[in-house]
């Protein structure tokens, strides 16, 4: 890890795939599954994830009839996902992590995570093989 307040200088492909493979991790320790789909996008000192998350299945049975409490739940979650995800960001890939923010809507599954950076990210030119 890189202590000079920089990320390591690495390609966006590379960075990209380290970023979901952390991003799924968390997902699975939280809700026991995974992601199906999801994209990442880099932009400067930011990150913008987003992924077909499956709801979990005791918040789905609950939903129709107790949304008020299902929803103080997805909160709940959301919170302790955005504060393991900053962690991991920080611990396993050495990115500046100054803050994450998160939404997810249950009807269609998809969450938006955003990312912000304490400084931009520092990347390479994508590797050639000739």
């Amino acid at each position: 890890m890189d202590h000079s307040g920089s990320t390591p200088p690495r390609t966006p492909g590379e960075l990209k795939q380290e970023i979901l493979r952390v991003y799924n991790a968390v997902n699975q320790g939280i809700a026991g599954v995974g992601v199906s789909r999801q994209r990442v996008d880099l932009l400067d000192d930011r990150i913008l994830i987003l992924a077909q998350h499956q709801r979990v299945k005791a918040l789905a049975a609950l939903d129709s009839a107790h949304r008020d409490i299902t929803r103080e739940v997805d909160v709940a979650l959301l919170d302790e996902g955005k504060r393991r995800l900053a962690q991991e960001f920080k611990d396993k890939i050495g990115l500046p992590v100054r803050v994450v923010l998160k939404d997810y809507d249950p009807d269609t599954e998809i969450a938006a995570t955003v990312v912000v950076l304490e400084t931009p990210l520092a990347l390479e030119e994508s590797r050639r093989h000739h």
